[in-house]
């Protein structure tokens, strides 16, 4: 059993937004399996409407997903109570907001507020896991993590960079990670989207533990001119988020681990 969900999952990972679809003799090659035990999961997965046979004979994932997705979103405090708090802040202050969760060395956006009249953030979407080197939500929730572990993630991990202010090199994320722990919150000065800037804070549950984090993005030339009011507009929405969570201010915070 535990070998079948393992090929299950393991098919399942291969869907990304680059790619949508999926072929029989595709993923045998790819597995090294047999074709016929490919075709036999894909056919059990779209009996379920997890997954969707299109018109070439490829496989898609199923709407089924669509509906988990959003049961998993509603049944999820931490989204409930971040989306209520970015719809706050775009409301006021007109600047597009992100909800994001650490998975290994990226940081995946669970939820997002788009401004309708803030500059159109393009490499940004709910589901998109953003590399967490250059991220200010992904640096947040690193910095909360102890060094070892973090220099384990990155392990023969290229540190990509985007931009000239990317950092690339582990010496240098460390220290920018020690600056981020010491302060509670972190910036992305440019370092994935030329002339965008954005400030993370984390969002902790009753225990103190950062589960989270929220971030607002604004065009570095409206930044540079009130970058202590941004600081503070994010780190109140976080902490307020946090509230409702049940962590209680100046209660011990636990570092973020798994």
């Amino acid at each position: 059993m535990r070998q079948i969900v393992d090929k299950i999952g393991t098919i399942l990972s291969l869907f990304s937004f680059d790619r949508t679809e999926l072929g029989v003799t595709e993923l045998s090659t790819e597995l090294s399996w047999p074709k016929s035990t490919v075709s036999e999961i894909l056919s059990s997965l779209a009996g379920q409407g997890l997954v969707e046979r299109t018109p070439r004979g490829r496989f898609r994932l199923g709407w089924r997903f669509f509906e988990l997705n959003q049961m998993l979103l509603e049944a999820t405090p931490m989204v409930r109570e971040g989306r209520r708090a970015m719809q706050e802040l775009v409301e006021r202050h007109g600047e597009s907001s992100h909800l994001m969760v650490l998975e290994r060395q990226h940081a995946v956006i669970v939820e997002k507020v788009q401004a309708s009249l803030a500059t159109q953030i393009l490499m940004s979407r709910v589901g998109l896991r953003q590399p967490a080197h250059c991220s200010a939500c992904g640096k947040m929730l690193l910095a909360l993590r102890p060094w070892e572990e973090v220099s384990r993630l990155f392990d023969n991990v290229e540190l990509k960079p985007f931009t000239p202010a990317t950092i690339t090199e582990l010496p240098a994320l460390q220290r920018e990670l020690a600056a981020i722990r010491e302060r509670d919150f972190a910036f992305d000065r440019e370092e994935i989207v030329p002339g965008l800037t954005c400030v993370a804070a984390p969002i902790r549950n009753e225990e103190g533990k950062a589960i989270a984090a929220m971030s607002v993005s604004i065009p570095t030339y409206r930044f540079a001119d009130g970058e202590a009011g941004y600081v503070e507009m994010i780190r109140g929405a976080a902490l307020r988020v946090s509230r409702k969570l049940g962590f209680i201010d100046g209660a011990r915070c636990r570092p973020l681990h798994g």
